[in-house]
């Protein structure tokens, strides 16, 4: 017996267009994913923009999320109902309000409010809904047993929000990882965002940097930001060997 198991090796930071352009580039149908996200029901409130890219040397997919909107400000269960009166299927709905919960109870903490009360600012946006919802969509067309990650690097300095300025990693991204190894003052800047950090925190089973598989695709997520370092992130879908327990 064999386990499907997704890996993602995070080179530099993790956001949710990096997440879905590492998935896409795990061989899943393009025209697929988007008529899988059309379930989501927001008509033409968003486009998805996949194209190919090099990223130092390394050709992958960069993903841009395009929406009309401007500075709107949504609550959980606003969020929530978006996602409820979808047609998507229930695992993919279930992820989906798993990852906004982290986000929101993150954000309540840091904020020192309630979840019911949180307004959700940058990740309330459509483009974070539609990240959020299509990476838990690719994850279930992909149909994986185990999915892991390694040690997550987050970046230094700061960072430009609606509330001012921020330290890297925002207080929200590090309140969301906690209970999961990071590596901080990577690069200057924020390479990972509450978005990826949210996704990661909750998709994956375990962090860990050492493990055994036997590889059957690679996919390189490119991002938007520039650092020092080659802003990619790679997905690794393989098998690991099932260990037979034989009962003596």
């Amino acid at each position: 017996m064999e386990e499907r198991i997704l890996y993602f090796d995070i080179v530099n930071g993790i956001s949710g267009d990096m997440t879905i352009a590492a998935l896409l580039g795990l061989g899943i149908s393009k025209e697929i994913f988007l008529e899988e996200i059309k379930k989501l029901n927001l008509g033409d409130e968003f486009n998805i923009n996949i194209q190919e890219k090099n990223e130092s040397g390394i050709v992958g997919i960069k993903v841009e999320v395009i929406t009309k909107e401007v500075n709107t400000h949504r609550h959980l269960s606003d969020i929530y109902e978006i996602i409820d009166k979808s047609s998507l299927n229930d695992s993919v709905k279930e992820n989906a309000k798993k990852i906004f919960m982290v986000i929101a109870e993150a954000e309540a903490k840091v904020h020192g409010t309630t979840i019911d009360k949180i307004h959700f600012h940058e990740v309330g946006a459509i483009d974070s809904i539609v990240d959020v919802v299509s990476a838990c969509i690719l994850v279930d067309l992909l149909c994986v047993d185990k999915i892991y990650a390694t040690t997550v690097p987050v970046g230094s300095g700061f960072v430009k929000c609606d509330h001012g300025l921020m330290p890297v990693p925002a207080p929200a991204t590090i309140e969301i990882l906690k209970g999961v190894p990071i590596r901080l003052n990577t690069v200057k800047g924020e390479c990972t965002t509450p978005t990826g950090a949210a996704i990661i925190k909750t998709l994956c089973d375990d962090f860990v940097d050492v493990l055994e598989l036997e590889v059957k695709q690679i996919g390189y997520g490119i991002g938007h930001k520039r650092f020092e370092i080659p802003n990619i992130l790679r997905a690794i879908l393989g098998v690991k060997k099932k260990k037979n327990l034989y009962m003596r």
